[in-house]
C-alpha cells in the first residue's frame, strides 16, 4: 500500500516546518490557494440579483447541480447563464450574471505569480484548478501582469471543464501523474479544500492544506 503523507499545520507555526526533501512535483489549486477568492461575494452578488434571501440563495448554489455540471465543461456558457436564470428566477442579460458570477474573483497578489516564477527552477510545477470558461477567459485577460494566460507559469496547467473532469474524483489526478509521468510520492498537492486533498491522498500523493491565503508564501519562503 502506498504510504500516504498530509501536513496539517496551524499558519502561525507554518515557517517552522521541514519541507519534504523527496518532493520534486507541485501541483497547486488555483482558488484560495493562488487566487484569493471570496464565494460570498458572488452570493451577495445573486442575493442582489435576484431580490431573494441570501440564505435560499446559499442554499440553491450549493444543492443545484448545474454549477458543478459547468466546471465539468458538461454546459457551455450560454447554458450555464440560462441555467443561473432559472434557479434564481431572473431575466438577468448576460452581462449582469457574468458580474455576479466573477464577484468571487478578487485577484491574484503579484508575490505568488514571482513564487511561481521561482518553484519552477526547482520543481516540476501544476496547476489543477476546478475552474470554468468565463472565470478562466477573466483572469486571463484582466487579473495577469505582464503575461495572457496562467500556463505561463506553471510547466502544465489543467482545468475541469476542459478536462471533464472534476476534483476530489481520482481520475483527474491520475490523468495528471500519468500525462507527465510523475511519481505520487514525490508529489506534492496544494489545496485549500479538505475533500479535494483526500481525492489525491488515495494515490498516494503528499498533501498541504492552505488553510490560509499567505500560507504558500510561508511554507516556500527561502525559494
Amino acid at each position: 500500500m502506498l504510504q500516504c503523507y498530509i501536513f496539517e499545520v496551524e499558519y502561525t507555526k507554518l515557517k517552522t516546518v521541514q519541507r519534504d526533501p523527496s518532493i520534486k512535483n507541485l501541483i497547486f489549486d488555483l482558488g484560495g490557494v493562488i487566487l484569493d477568492l471570496s464565494i460570498d461575494h458572488t452570493l451577495q452578488a445573486f442575493t442582489k440579483l435576484s431580490g431573494m434571501d441570501k440564505q435560499k440563495v446559499t442554499d440553491l448554489f450549493h444543492s443545484s447541480k448545474g454549477f458543478e455540471v459547468y466546471e465539468m465543461g458538461l454546459m457551455n456558457d450560454e447554458d450555464f447563464r440560462s441555467f443561473v436564470r432559472t434557479v434564481y428566477g431572473v431575466t438577468s442579460t448576460d452581462e449582469e450574471i457574468d458580474t455576479c458570477w466573477l464577484a468571487m474573483l478578487r485577484g491574484i497578489p503579484v508575490r505568488k505569480l514571482e513564487l511561481l516564477e521561482r518553484l519552477k527552477n526547482s520543481y516540476r510545477v501544476f496547476l489543477l484548478s476546478n475552474t470554468n470558461n468565463i472565470h478562466l477567459v477573466h483572469i486571463n485577460k484582466n487579473m495577469l501582469t505582464n503575461s495572457t494566460s496562467l500556463d505561463e507559469f506553471f510547466h502544465r496547467a489543467y482545468y475541469s471543464h476542459v478536462m471533464k473532469k472534476r476534483k476530489p474524483n481520482a481520475d483527474i489526478f491520475q490523468q495528471v501523474l500519468d500525462e507527465n509521468d510523475l511519481a505520487a510520492e514525490e508529489t506534492l498537492f496544494l489545496d485549500d479544500n479538505l475533500s479535494n486533498l483526500e481525492g489525491a491522498r488515495t494515490l498516494g500523493i503528499k498533501t498541504l492544506h492552505v488553510s490560509h491565503p499567505d500560507i504558500i508564501l510561508d511554507y516556500f519562503h527561502e525559494q
